[in-house]
């Protein structure tokens, strides 16, 4: 199996609740249309690249979580300027626009993500860099290209676990995304994703994980009601005095590790 294909044992049936409920239909289609006219106005600027504010495109992926019916907390930071790599625990495909709307980064994707409907297409304009999975032999030129975009100034997004997670546990950080980092010289930005029922009850509806289809998953999260997203910026860890991939990814992954409590928290639109 290829290093870049790790599973995880989460599946719909044993860890994700369900949220639908026919009273929860019409509120669903009016999110997934807000969604829907967020994306396409997402394609249609797109073109402009990075001519577009950094805070129009923060303001526009926290208005594409809130659209579909998930409030957002951010707390902790501020992100180092530059070069960095951001890198999350992975549970749902909203960990995409909870990221950016962090800070806006080029994000490393599987292959796959590219023939999404509208979503593939605007990761592709927005310079995502695609990794094929099946090709080990790729890899180091995957860690080459990401190194590249850090020496040059540029935000990569990465979920090193390589695979989604109900939320309740974590996968193993894969190291190869943070040699890139110590290639580079470039700091390392953790950042840790929770979702939530108020007031503060954990809760795995938005995640996306085993046989789960995306659109069971986005119905899912259009159904469901009072979901927050917990977003925690944690300390920067500078390559500096780590000794290698390793110790880098292991100091990452300690820093999004799940929730161990409901943090003190801003709430954002």
């Amino acid at each position: 199996m290829s290093a870049w294909l790790p599973t995880a044992p989460c599946t719909p049936r044993a860890c994700v609740e369900t949220t639908t409920a026919a009273r929860a239909v019409p509120r669903a289609v009016l999110r997934l249309t807000g969604v829907a006219l967020l994306l396409l106005a997402g394609l249609a600027l797109s073109p402009l690249g990075a001519r577009v504010p950094a805070n129009a495109v923060r303001r526009w992926c926290r208005w594409i979580v809130r659209a579909a019916g998930v409030r957002v907390r951010i707390t902790g930071g501020p992100v180092p300027a530059g070069g960095v790599l951001l890198v999350a625990n992975h549970i749902s495909w909203l960990d995409v626009p909870l990221l950016a709307a962090v800070r806006p980064a080029r994000m490393l994707a599987k292959t796959e993500v590219r023939h999404w409907p509208v979503a593939g297409a605007l990761a592709a304009r927005g310079g995502t860099l695609f990794i094929d999975r099946d090709r080990l032999r790729a890899l180091p030129d995957t860690v080459a290209r990401i190194a590249g975009a850090l020496r040059e100034g540029t935000a990569v997004a990465a979920f090193p676990e390589g695979s989604t997670w109900c939320g309740r546990a974590q996968g193993p950080f894969r190291r190869a995304v943070f040699q890139a980092a110590l290639d580079a010289g470039a700091p390392v930005q953790p950042v840790r994703i929770a979702y939530r029922l108020d007031p503060g009850t954990a809760s795995t509806a938005p995640a996306f994980v085993g046989d789960d289809t995306l659109l069971a998953s986005v119905w899912r999260v259009a159904t469901a009601r009072g979901l927050v997203a917990e977003v925690e910026v944690r300390p920067a860890i500078p390559p500096r005095g780590v000794p290698d991939r390793r110790a880098l990814a292991r100091a990452a992954q300690q820093h999004t590790a799940p929730f161990p409590a409901r943090p003190h928290a801003v709430l954002m639109a």
